[in-house]
């Protein structure tokens, strides 16, 4: 990972929790990602099929329970709700889905592509020259309908990196923002929603966001050691804010908030129906929208 940055760096845990899923029981399962496994370095590959045996998984589980509590369960129902929105905004009709920060995700391959739509995954150049790789050694190429594209979210103007890969601007699209927007500034959120304001009547998105007591110290909620890392030792965690205050910020930019979930609706949703009692951490929120 030499020449990657911190914030880069971070691709990797969510894709390791999403592979290490396909080794829960099937009938406990919350999503099955084939895919997560091939996205990742051999090393990781390695550490990943060894969590077939279950004392391996617990271990991996447990050490990231002791940097951040309930953070393996936030972070597989926060792929799981993202998959679905996915799902939901392809059988409505919508044929164009980008990802802002797409990391190593795999939806434009499981899901968008092969329903015959368009995917375009934004991301800085070190996580798309890995992406890449990683798609040539899979699929020889870059799959037909996929995009990756290089940018810099703080400078680089996403209208026009989009329109010239394709993306039709006057079509309603979902716009996937995931594990994002505290790594930016303020001022680099804003710009991002002032692109998404000209998206058209019927467009999505989806976004995760961190509390702002969190960042701020406010509320540690049992994860002072992930605080200390994120804000302090690597300070890659820049943007947070209160539940109450989402909606108003969509309102400035012509979106509509349709709903905000966390522990408790993750566990309604998909833990108990699963027979899962797992943690699940309060640091992060996910939000669905609707341009107006």
């Amino acid at each position: 990972m030499n020449g990657r940055s911190a914030s880069a760096q971070t691709a990797l845990g969510p894709m390791v929790i999403a592979a290490a899923e396909r080794y829960t029981p099937q009938r406990q399962r919350l999503f099955d990602d084939e895919l997560a496994v091939r996205f990742l370095p051999p090393a990781v590959q390695w550490i990943v099929r060894a969590c077939r045996w279950r004392p391996v998984r617990d271990l991996l589980v447990r050490a990231t329970e002791r940097s951040a509590p309930g953070m393996w369960g936030a972070m597989l129902c926060r792929k799981r709700y993202a998959d679905d929105a996915v799902a939901d905004a392809l059988a409505a009709g919508i044929e164009q889905v980008v990802f802002l920060g797409a990391g190593l995700d795999t939806r434009a391959y499981r899901l968008v592509a092969p329903a015959g739509a368009n995917a375009f995954e934004l991301d800085q150049r070190a996580n798309t020259d890995d992406k890449l790789r990683r798609l040539r050694a899979i699929y020889g190429r870059t799959p037909e309908r996929v995009r990756v594209l290089p940018v810099d979210f703080e400078v680089d103007d996403l209208a026009a990196v989009l329109s010239a890969a394709g993306f039709d601007g006057g079509r309603p699209a979902l716009f996937v923002w995931e594990a994002v927007t505290q790594y930016l500034t303020e001022e680099s959120v804003r710009a991002t929603f002032t692109f998404l304001a000209k998206a058209p009547t019927g467009s999505r998105l989806i976004f995760t966001y961190v509390r702002a007591d969190f960042l701020d110290g406010t509320n540690l909620y049992g994860a002072g050691r992930l605080r200390e890392r994120m804000t302090g030792r690597h300070d890659v965690w820049k943007f947070g804010i209160a539940p109450p205050d989402v909606a108003a910020l969509l309102r400035e930019y012509g979106w509509v908030e349709r709903e905000q979930v966390g522990p408790a609706q993750y566990a309604a949703r998909y833990l108990r129906p699963a027979g899962r009692d797992i943690p699940v951490s309060e640091i992060e929120r996910f939000v669905r929208a609707e341009k107006a």
